[in-house]
C-alpha cells in the first residue's frame, strides 16, 4: 500500500478560494495532493469524495480489507499496523495531515489504519480518483513524485530498524517528527518541542524497542543535555545539532543507560 508523505518543497501555494467553497476551511491545501489544483478543479475533485472523522482508537481500514478507497488526511494522525504471525503488532508508520494513503495495485490493504487522536480524512472512490487524476496530468505528476520521495523514505526507515542502536533510533523518530510535524511549536526560548500524541507502546512498536529501552534512553538523552521531557507527550529538543548528529550515526552519545 503507498502512503505518501509530502516533504516541505513540495508545497504549494495555497489558491484563493471564493466564500462557501468546499476546501475553504481546510488547513493543508498547501501541502495535500490535491494542492496542484485550481479552485474550480478543486471543487470538482471534493465534490467526488466524503469527509469521514474518527475518534481516537477508531479504525479507518483492516488490514486485507478491500481496498477500494484512498484518504487524505487533513487533520490529526493515524498509525498503519500490521501483526506478524507470532502475535506481535508492527506500527509500518505515522501519518500526518497532507499525507496520502490506500492506493495499491493489491486487492486489499497491506495495514490496519488506527487513529492515534481525532482525525478527519477525505474519502475518494479508487475508480474515481484515477478517473480524476487521468485528466489532470498534474495530480498525476504529483503523485509520481510523491511516490518517488516515499520510497527514500522507506528506505531511511530499513535503515532505522536494521543498523542503528537505541539511542540512534530514538534520536532519529524525533528528528523525523520535528520535520514531518509543519506546525512543530517551540518553547518560550525558541527551541523546538516535539509533540507525541502516540503512546510509548506505540514507538516501541515502531522503532522496534521495548517500553524499558525507550524510557531508558529519554532519560539518557536528558541527562546528556540533548532533550528536555516536558511531559510523557512533549519533548524539547535542547540540542537539535548534536541530535541530528546521532539520529546520522555521526556522533556517539556520552554515554547510554541501556543496551539496545
Amino acid at each position: 500500500m503507498s502512503i505518501m508523505h509530502p516533504p516541505t518543497q513540495f508545497d504549494q501555494p495555497a489558491p484563493v478560494l471564493e466564500a462557501n467553497h468546499p476546501c475553504g476551511d481546510c488547513i493543508v491545501r498547501c501541502k495535500a495532493i490535491c494542492s496542484v489544483l485550481d479552485s474550480d478543479e478543486l471543487k470538482a475533485f471534493r465534490r467526488t469524495g466524503a469527509t469521514i472523522r474518527l475518534a481516537p482508537g477508531e479504525t479507518l481500514f483492516y488490514e486485507d480489507d478491500p481496498a477500494r478507497s484512498v484518504y487524505s488526511l487533513t487533520r490529526g494522525m493515524l498509525r498503519l499496523t500490521k501483526i506478524l504471525p507470532d502475535g506481535r503488532r508492527q506500527i509500518a508508520d505515522f501519518l500526518f495531515p497532507g499525507d496520502f494513503l490506500g492506493l495499491t495495485l493489491e486487492e486489499g490493504h497491506s495495514f490496519s489504519a488506527e487513529a492515534v487522536t481525532e482525525v478527519e480524512v477525505c474519502q475518494f472512490s479508487t475508480a474515481r480518483f484515477q478517473a480524476f487524476a487521468t485528466t489532470h496530468p498534474q495530480l498525476e505528476r504529483r503523485l509520481f513524485a510523491l511516490a518517488a520521495h516515499e520510497l527514500a523514505a522507506t528506505r531511511q526507515q530499513v535503515l532505522r530498524l536494521g543498523r542503528k542502536s537505541a539511542m540512534e533510533r530514538i534520536a532519529s523518530f524525533l528528528m523525523m517528527l520535528a520535520n514531518r510535524d509543519r506546525d512543530v511549536p517551540v518553547s518560550p526560548e525558541g527551541r523546538l518541542m516535539v509533540v507525541l500524541p502516540m503512546s510509548r507502546t506505540d514507538i516501541g512498536d515502531y522503532l522496534g524497542l521495548r517500553i524499558e529501552t525507550i524510557s531508558r534512553e529519554f532519560s539518557a538523552m536528558k541527562a546528556q543535555g540533548l532533550i528536555r521531557l516536558v511531559s510523557t507527550q512533549r519533548v524539547e529538543i535542547l540540542d537539535p545539532e548534536r541530535l541530528e548528529a546521532i539520529a546520522a550515526g555521526e556522533a556517539l552519545p556520552e554515554r547510554s543507560l541501556c543496551a539496545h
